[in-house]
Formats: C-alpha cells, structure tokens, sequence
C-alpha cells in the first residue's frame, strides 16, 4: 500500500522532511509537445515569428522554470540544479516536441524540475504564438525517466 508522505498526523499539507535521507546523484526527464499548424511550425523553425527566436526563448524559459519550481508548487524543496538541458524536435508537419533533463546532487529528486521545464518551455512557445494560432494544443507532459534516490530508477513504458 503506498503511503502519502505530504500530510501530517492531522491529515493537513506538509513539506516531507529530507534532513536523514542520504545525498545521491539524481536526474530527471520530462517531456512535452506543442501541437499546431503545419505553417506555424514552419514559421517557427524559419525565424518568422514577429516576437523574436521562439526557441531560443522557450529554452531559457524552460531552465529559468526549473531553477523556480518551489517557488510554484508548494511542497517542492528548493534544489540547488547542477545542470538543464532543454531540446526540441519536431515531426516535420505539425508538432514540437520538447524534452528537458535535469540534474542535481541532493537529497531528494528533480522530477517536477523537469516537468516545470517542459511545461513553461511549452507554455513560452504558445505565448509567442498565440497572434498566428489561438488553437495550438500543449501536451501530453509526463516523466519520461528518473534515477537515483530511494525508489530507484524509473523509466516511462512507451
């Protein structure tokens, strides 16, 4: 049976207490898509987009989300990142995918570190968008692997 580690003895939130864990190398990736019109990815990936280098904003959008994440969800710890690497890859018609990986050396993980990453890098291209296409589609986002710490690896059937 799995046990909920982010409520007290009264059933209140609480930020679970890392203070015995072990420190231990841990990295996460997460991924998402952004889908839309076969003419606002090729606008995208030829420069035209009229608020500047899409990608390049969504990258350090993704990394500046990353470095924030306890700042947004609130049981998250703040971690000191020692590395985020943000990619894009698309499928030559109408979809952006978007995968970042994220590091540290700690006592607890950075899986909503990469799934912040990915969903501001998303929310970021929809953004410098949304002039040429209001219907553009983000997601699906999910956890697509995971290492160290206490559970151990994971890794996202496909």
């Amino acid at each position: 049976m799995v046990t909920f580690t982010h409520f007290n003895e009264q059933g209140r939130a609480k930020m679970v207490d890392i203070s015995d864990k072990d420190v231990t190398k841990r990295q996460a990736t997460a991924a998402s898509s952004v889908k839309m019109l076969p003419t606002t990815l090729q606008q995208i990936k030829q420069g035209k987009i009229g608020k500047g280098d899409v990608l390049a904003v969504a990258q350090v959008a993704g990394i500046m989300a990353a470095k924030r994440t306890s700042e947004l969800i609130p049981m998250c710890h703040p971690i000191a990142l020692t590395g985020v690497n943000i990619q894009f890859a698309d499928n030559g018609v109408d979809e952006l995918h978007i995968e970042a990986t994220v590091k540290t050396t700690g006592k607890t993980g950075v899986e909503m570190e990469a799934l912040t990453a990915v969903s501001a890098a998303a929310l970021t291209i929809y953004d410098m968008c949304k002039a040429l296409q209001k219907d553009m589609v983000i997601g699906p986002t999910s956890l697509v692997e995971k290492t160290g710490g206490v559970h151990g690896d994971y890794r996202r059937e496909q």
